[in-house]
């Protein structure tokens, strides 16, 4: 009994001195974290912006992109003045086709005269039709040779098909033929200004969207200037591109003849 006492008395005090220790240390570590609240914030801080630096970079692309924008107005220029160059190509041959099929015309409205006047009366024997035969085939070929008939037609002359008899006197053979070369202007004039019309319209979209790019650029290269308001109007560029716009369509409207069918 009197050794559980005493150890009672010994181990007590231990254990509170090492309490008191403990205790202590807690209460001079929540000093420390009261007095230095700045170890709770986060270190990571983002660093501050420098307006010069964005300011450069925004410059930098507003730079990259006018000579994006430049680059393609260059190219849709070129573009549109190759339009206009077909457009104009275009137009010469429906004024070379006009030409040929009234000359052809011409030609069909004096057999067209003649045809009122009977045929010639010649003997019909074999001989006879065998030289209207050979008449006809050396006229189509010859006119074939011209380039008044296509190489289908010389077939169907050929093959006394789609009309062509060989049987028929040489002056209604004529008559026929004049026709034929007629008509085949007529369509071949017909081709040309419908090739005309749509070269016109692709020259002018071509245009229209060179102009687009062409303010687009011109404003682009303005923003690059400090302190000054970027005005759509590059008057000096879009004037390049006018001839294929509003007063184009006035002088193809002035040179525009309608086909005459005799």
């Amino acid at each position: 009994m009197q050794t559980v006492l005493y150890q009672f008395l010994i181990e007590v005090p231990e254990a509170a001195a090492i309490w008191s220790a403990l205790l202590l240390l807690a209460l001079t570590l929540l000093a420390v974290l009261v007095a230095r609240p700045e170890r709770d914030t986060p270190t990571d801080v983002e660093p501050a912006v420098d307006p010069a630096a964005e300011q450069a970079a925004h410059l930098a692309d507003l730079r990259r992109y006018a000579e994006e924008v430049a680059v393609a107005a260059a190219g849709a220029a070129q573009n549109a003045r190759r339009r206009r160059e077909r457009w104009l190509a275009a137009q010469d041959e429906v004024d070379r086709a006009w030409q040929t099929y009234d000359e052809a015309e011409a030609v069909a409205r004096r057999f067209a005269g003649a045809a009122v006047l009977p045929a010639p009366h010649t003997p019909r024997t074999p001989a006879e039709y065998a030289a209207r035969e050979r008449w006809l085939h050396h006229a189509a070929m010859a006119a074939h040779w011209r380039g008044e008939l296509t190489a289908r037609q010389l077939a169907d002359v050929l093959a006394h098909r789609n009309g062509w008899d060989p049987r028929r006197h040489p002056a209604e053979q004529e008559i026929v033929l004049a026709r034929a070369v007629r008509d085949g202007r007529l369509a071949g004039y017909r081709a040309a200004a419908e090739r005309e019309q749509q070269a016109w319209r692709e020259a002018e979209l071509a245009a229209e969207a060179a102009r687009a790019l062409a303010v687009e650029a011109y404003a682009a290269t303005e923003r690059l200037r400090p302190g000054v308001v970027p005005v759509h109007r590059p008057d000096a560029v879009t004037q390049t591109l006018a001839p294929v716009g509003a007063s184009a369509a006035v002088s193809r409207t002035a040179r525009w003849r309608p086909a005459r069918v005799g």
